[in-house]
């Protein structure tokens, strides 16, 4: 018989036995009973959370012949078909390998066929976020409005690398990271099925290094499975994920904290010698630290961890500071990023360690950073004294100057008297230019937004042009169908009959209407008079 991998083997085959992810598969659930299905979807998620299981779940529940609760039956010849891969019309496509713009084409060209047997055709596309621009493009259209017989399944662990004309067309539901509390539920039923032993802490630590995935999970305990020994333990995972022992990792923060350079350079030559991966080695040595910490502020810890473990991380707590932990992870993230871009990646990392067990180093560094500190305080004192002077001195001279202005706001107002006062904005201007545009008069409106109107007279309103009127725009209004049109619009809005003056800047009049109209009549005879301009 064919050997089926555990996560393939152990796959969802209906939306309760998907973990962690309820908020979903409840309201997919609750659209199949309804019947208000969508035509596009979109998953986005973390690697192994479900997505791709659930699209297949979807498909299943949409076409199958006797759905229960919004769940596939699982046994009608639909859902028999689609299980075993022979159902033509859920058509599954992965997107990293299928991404050019004739792999679309020919989904585009197949939507219009009616499924064979089933009631919808499916469209799942795994990974969507691979396909080129001109996939997205040619997919848009049929996205947007495909036939009812048809629906879009998309997933992807980023969406944010799709064009926001695709996300708009889909439902989105995006998939958290499965439980550590979940996954170890999920493995040891696995493991009682498949007849697996297991220590007590193995499936914790294989939950831990999954990250919220399921299949990664899977894939770690079918590795530990197979090498033929009766049981699987902490240390057959570290060994074949390549995680060093905690012992290791407590020592060399030992080392670091105690500034212990020489078992420091001890430790260091082993890793390099044994061959570590030195970028896992850190990554190790950074969580441990963590967790540490979080032992030391909250008092819990990670239950990977057993008593001799907590035994030796409380005697660290004992002799380290919060500040010091969080310097530490600081520097060894920084280590492991010069070690990334660095040729020399062995001397640098033990470098990097020794600096750390230097306790001149730390202390220079905490010196620096309250020299700091305390160079930031003085010179806010400094700069408070100069500006409190710098004030002092000021509202004397704002003392002076508020006696002077007081003079010349006397004469000023005695000027300001003298001279004639602003006109007053005409209120109804803006409904005049609705008028125009209600009217379908757009070049005429269209010249006029900005303009202001005041009243000038009893008999005169003035267009108001703020930035200038160019000659352009200045014949436009001067055509006699449009001053005539202006004249009356405003006529009835102040229930008289009005002149109508064009003014630029700060009420300097460019034209008089009249004028403009008069000169028009008589030039349509055949005689040249020139326009006078009214100041």
């Amino acid at each position: 018989m064919e050997y089926t991998a555990l996560y393939r083997r152990f796959r969802p085959i209906s939306f309760k036995e998907i973990l962690g992810q309820e908020h979903i598969t409840t309201t997919l659930k609750n659209q199949v009973i309804s019947d208000r299905v969508g035509h596009a979807y979109l998953f986005t998620g973390s690697r192994g959370c479900g997505k791709t299981s659930s699209a297949k779940v979807l498909a299943r529940a949409i076409n199958c012949l006797n759905v229960k609760d919004g769940e596939p039956c699982n046994e009608c010849s639909i859902c028999e078909s689609a299980l075993d891969g022979s159902l033509t019309d859920i058509v599954e496509m992965d997107a990293a390998s299928n991404n050019g713009v004739d792999d679309i084409r020919a989904i585009r060209d197949e939507v219009n066929f009616l499924p064979t047997i089933a009631k919808y055709r499916v469209y799942i596309i795994d990974e969507v976020h691979m396909l080129s621009t001109g996939a997205f493009n040619a997919l848009l259209k049929t996205l947007e409005e495909p036939p009812k017989h048809v629906k879009f399944i998309l997933a992807t662990t980023e969406p944010q690398k799709l064009p926001a004309t695709i996300l708009s067309r889909c439902q989105r539901f995006d998939f958290k990271k499965i439980s550590e509390n979940k996954i170890i539920e999920n493995l040891e039923k696995i493991c009682e099925e498949c007849k697996i032993k297991y220590a007590s802490k193995a499936l914790d630590l294989i939950a831990e290094l999954a990250e919220g995935g399921m299949r990664d999970a899977l894939s770690i305990l079918e590795r530990c499975a197979e090498d033929g020994e009766n049981q699987i333990t902490e240390d057959k995972i570290k060994d074949l994920v390549g995680i060093p022992e905690k012992k290791y990792i407590s020592k060399i923060v030992e080392t670091i904290i105690n500034y212990n350079t020489e078992t420091a350079l001890e430790i260091t030559e082993q890793a390099i010698k044994e061959g570590k991966d030195i970028n896992n080695l850190l990554w190790e040595t950074v969580k441990y630290i963590k967790d540490i910490l979080l032992l030391k502020t909250t008092n819990s810890i990670s239950n990977i961890y057993n008593e001799e473990d907590i035994r030796i991380m409380q005697d660290i707590i004992n002799n380290v500071e919060k500040q010091r932990l969080l310097n530490i992870i600081y520097d060894l993230s920084k280590l492991e990023n010069d070690i990334k871009w660095s040729s020399q990646k062995n001397i640098v990392f033990q470098v990097g360690i020794l600096k750390l067990c230097t306790e001149e180093t730390y202390t220079i560094i905490e010196q620096n950073k309250k020299n700091q500190t305390k160079n930031i305080i003085e010179n806010k004192k400094i700069s408070d004294e100069k500006e409190n002077n710098q004030k002092i001195k000021t509202l004397k001279n704002n003392e002076e100057i508020i006696q002077e202005n007081n003079q010349k706001i006397g004469e000023n107002d005695k000027k300001n008297s003298e001279k004639n006062q602003t006109p007053p904005k005409a209120v109804f201007w803006n409904k005049v230019i609705e008028t125009l545009r209600q009217d379908r008069n757009q070049i005429l409106c269209s010249n006029l937004v900005g303009t202001n109107a005041i009243i000038i007279d009893d008999m005169t309103v003035g267009i108001e042009f703020q930035g200038g009127i160019n000659s352009f725009k200045k014949s436009i209004i001067e055509k006699s169908e449009n001053m005539n049109e202006l004249r009356r619009l405003v006529s009835i809005e102040c229930k008289k009959d009005m002149r109508i003056k064009l003014i630029e800047g700060e009420h300097k009049t460019i034209t008089d209407i009249e004028q403009v109209q008069s000169s028009e009549n008589n030039n349509s005879l055949g005689i040249g008079i020139n326009i006078n301009i009214i100041d």
